[in-house]
Formats: C-alpha cells, structure tokens, sequence
C-alpha cells in the first residue's frame, strides 16, 4: 500500500514524499453519546486508517489529492485557511487539524506542502473516518513544521479544531486516535483527558458490520440537538437542586457538584424530569429566564428554531450508559468466568438505551443488531454517532467464520448495494495501534 501510494504521489507531484502519517479510526464497545457530556468511553482502534503522503514545499501553499477519484483536488494558501461548515467536503476536515496545530503554535510563516491521501476507512460509517483526518492532519502539520507535542496535547488539540465544521464532539475520537496502543482497548477519560488500558477477555472477537446507511454527523442537526438537550437538562437538573446553573455545562458536572453516584442520578431524574418533551417556554420558566435570554444565552445558533427538546430521556441515557461503561471496565479486569456474558448483556443494554431514550438508531441499524445476535453474537450495539453507520458485535472466535457467513447472506447478499462493498462492510477486527509519523528506511 505505501508502495502503491509513493507512486502515485510522484506520478501526481513530480518528487517523492518525504514522510507518511497515519490515523486509525476506532470503534466506540461501550458508552455512545457520553464523551460531550464529560463521561468516561471505552473504544478501540482499528487497523482500518487514513494514510498520508507528505511533501514540504517553499510555496506557502496546501495541495491536498485523494486516492478516491470521487474526492477531488484541493489547493489553498496556508494563510488563509477558510473552513465552510454548511457542505462538509472531505477537504475541510484536514484543514481543520491544518488550522488547529497553526493557531495553537502562532505560526505567521506555515510550511506549504504537497499530500496524497489514502483511506481505508468506510466513510460515514460511524468509525470515525473524518476525526482520523483531522489527526492525520495535526499530525502531518506538526511534523512538516518541525514542531513536537504530546499525543494528549495532540489528540485536545484535534478536538477543538474539529468544532470549526461544526460538529459539537467531545473527544472519544482524537484521544483514541492518539492514544491506542496495539493488542488493547483504552478508558478514555476527560478534564484531565487520560487513558487506561483495558485487557479484553480472550475467546471472542469484535465484528464490524456496516449498515450502509450513511451519516454525515456535520450535516446533520440531530447529532447537535441532543448535545444541546443533555445541556438543558444539565441546567434544568442543576436549578432543581440549587446549584449554580448558569455555569454549568454537562450531566457529569452535576452529578460531581452533588456527590452522588451514577444510580442516585438516576433516581433524582426520574423526580425532577418528566418523560414528555419540553416546550422552550417550559425551559424558560424551569430556568427563569426570558426566550430571548434562552436564545442568545443558551442555545446556539443551529437551535434557535427548534421547539421541543426532550430532556428525561437524553439524561437517562447519558447516566445508564456511564455507569454500564464502569461495569464494562469492572468485568475485564476482574476477568470473572462468566465475563463474556456479562459484557455481552450490557452492549445489549446500550443499543436498546441508543435505540429508545437516545433515539440514535435506525431501523437499518435494528435489524442488523437483530441479525448479530440470531447468529451467534453475545453482544450486538450500534457504534458511533449512530442514525446509520455500523453496529459491534462480541462474537465467540470459535463461531466466527459461521458467523460472518450467516450475517452475510442475511443482510448483504439481499440487497445489490450492500453486497458491492461487502469486503469493507463485515469485518472481524483487533484492537490497533494509535497516530503515527514514519519515514522509509
């Protein structure tokens, strides 16, 4: 592959590169939608990644190529980097991790560079294909500006860059991006941002299979809405109990303020929040606050239309699956008999809490969960944002092949689309290594 690549770089530029960059994309085991809201996560890397050939050039000029003739050309001066949040094209997201790394060092005079682009990630599948660009990006740009970081510093940098599509993430993608190590899963923790190893039990696989419904999260509102409504309920959950609301952000927040456990937060929603959506005026009177206080204050610009929000549901998501990522972690390293079962139930109990409180399923996504598990997974979840994209599966390894056979014939080969790109759709995976940069020897 890297052959292959350095001879399309000459063929396209006329030199040869003079490093690569690598970042893997990742799938997310346990604990979806919980990173932004300052809970721990708990994913693993896989060998899928995107590929960087990388020329510094005298001209203070980006030529970004791409591997994939359906992603075309693009050149800028690295002076002036404009973003366009409102058509997320593959190129806004390298100009992101471009812009992070310049802005974090002050850099007047940025080094230009020639790059060819090369992915094996299946795009808007839920493994994080564009985050890993963005790494990729940071990576290449550091590098080529003879700067250093540390991966931590790295991956928060990323993270924040990430934010100038448009797309309010909490940073499970860049951290694991940066931080995997080969053979492990990782806890991922924030404010400090930090990661443990997490020794997955032996005698079952993880399976990737892609539901081929694809999802732009940058393009769509769905993914900000509910980053806005566990917001809400933040600040509702937090006037109820007499805490400073106003300067309060996220679920984690309240429940640290309280010192409580996850499963008293449970209980304090279930007698503060009521099931039925609120209404914006409903907000407004909870808080005690004008609309146009909510508005300018609260809601950002994308939300300002919308009407309802529902809050009970999005908060007893978030604390459940923060717990279930605890237990989750518990279990590896205790390494019961029993622990492939237990870990299984609890990858169950997350896709239904995805598909009903969080309503970040499909009915695409269901029915593949719904296949997994008739065929021999232990486990069966939705993975990534989720409204498309993939499910993960815990598969007993002396099942695999059975398996993967039957899942195959049941949902790819019913459908011509689906069975096109089956290689890249159904996959057993390992957990990988993180973000690299390599010269050839």
């Amino acid at each position: 592959r890297l052959q292959k690549l350095k001879e399309m770089f000459i063929s396209k530029f006329g030199s040869a590169p003079k490093f690569y960059a690598r970042a893997p994309g990742r799938v997310n085991l346990i604990g979806e939608h919980i990173d932004y809201c300052g809970y721990a996560v708990l994913p693993m890397a896989i060998e899928q990644d995107i590929l960087i050939a990388v020329e510094p050039v005298q001209t203070q000029v980006v030529q970004l190529a791409n591997t994939n003739s359906s992603y075309l050309d693009f050149t800028t001066s690295v002076n002036n980097i404009q973003i366009n949040k409102t058509k997320p094209q593959w190129h806004n997201y390298f100009l992101c991790g471009l812009k992070g790394i310049q802005e974090h060092f002050g850099l007047n005079n940025p080094t230009g560079m020639n790059c060819l682009l090369d992915g094996t990630i299946p795009p808007s599948s839920g493994l994080s294909s564009s985050s890993a660009l963005v790494c990729c990006a940071g990576l290449v740009t550091l590098r080529a500006n003879g700067k250093t970081l540390s991966k931590v510093e790295l991956a928060e940098i990323c993270t924040k860059s990430e934010r100038y599509i448009g797309t309010e993430g909490g940073g499970m993608d860049q951290s694991i991006s940066f931080l995997a190590e080969e053979g492990t899963a990782k806890l991922i923790e924030f404010s400090p941002l930090r990661a443990t190893d997490v020794r997955l039990p032996s005698g079952a696989t993880f399976v990737i299979a892609n539901s081929c419904v694809e999802m732009n999260k940058a393009a769509t509102s769905h993914y900000n809405i509910r980053v806005m409504e566990c917001r809400l309920a933040t600040k509702l959950l937090a006037k109820s109990k007499g805490l400073e609301w106003k300067k309060m952000l996220r679920l984690h927040d309240v429940q640290t303020k309280l010192g409580v456990s996850l499963e008293e937060m449970l209980t304090i929603i279930e007698e503060i929040l009521h099931p039925e959506p609120y209404s914006t005026e409903e907000i407004c009177k909870c808080l005690g606050i004008s609309l146009e206080e909510l508005r300018s204050q609260i809601l950002s610009q994308n939300m300002q239309d919308v009407a309802t929000f529902k809050l009970y549901q999005r908060a007893k998501h978030v604390y459940s699956e923060a717990a279930r990522v605890l237990e989750f972690k518990k279990i590896c390293s205790e390494a019961p008999a029993n622990a492939l079962q237990l870990l299984g139930e609890l990858m169950n109990q997350s896709h239904i809490s995805c598909r009903e409180m969080y309503e970040c399923s499909c009915p695409e996504l269901d029915r593949l969960v719904d296949i997994c598990l008739q065929f021999g997974a232990i486990g069966s979840r939705l993975t990534g944002a989720g409204w498309g994209g993939c499910t993960v599966s815990m598969v007993p390894t002396d099942k695999l092949n059975t398996f993967l056979k039957n899942v195959k014939k049941a949902y790819y080969q019913t459908d011509g689309q689906r069975l096109a790109g089956e290689n890249n759709n159904l996959f057993a995976t390992k957990p990988g290594r993180g973000a690299l940069v390599f010269v050839e020897a």
